[in-house]
């Protein structure tokens, strides 16, 4: 009998640079992903937004938990740059992060300029 497929939270170990970005998606650590990622100390994580969805304080939950690990977050907000809500911005600002919000190519660029430098960043990047 056939064992049931069992669909997990998209997730790599590690910290690595994005390669390309574009038609829905990004590569990375020669593979790709369809969506939006967050890239964190603990790993990359698939990420439930799309351009144009709420950028909520519970969108960010999983940032919030790392930031003892994280002092920049880059936020690509898709095509366009759109404004962090205040809530957010407070509750980044409260843990020690500064929250910056760019184009996603803007902040695919800024993010491996920074990983290469060994910052301690992170993005929250939505797919374009």
């Amino acid at each position: 009998m056939a064992r049931p497929t069992h669909i997990r939270d998209a997730h790599f170990p590690g910290r690595v640079p994005i390669d390309t970005y574009g038609d829905g998606g990004f590569r990375f650590a020669d593979m790709s992903h369809r969506g939006s990622l967050l890239l964190l100390p603990s790993g990359v994580y698939g990420w439930d937004l799309t351009e144009g969805d709420a950028l909520t304080v519970d969108a960010f939950q999983r940032v919030l938990d790392e930031a003892g690990e994280i002092e920049f977050l880059l936020v690509g907000t898709g095509k366009d740059i759109r404004p962090l809500p205040a809530a957010l911005k407070a509750a980044m600002r409260s843990r020690g992060i500064s929250s910056d919000p760019m184009g996603t190519g803007a902040a695919v660029r800024t993010y491996n300029i920074m990983l290469g430098e060994s910052r301690p960043v992170a993005a929250a990047l939505i797919a374009v």
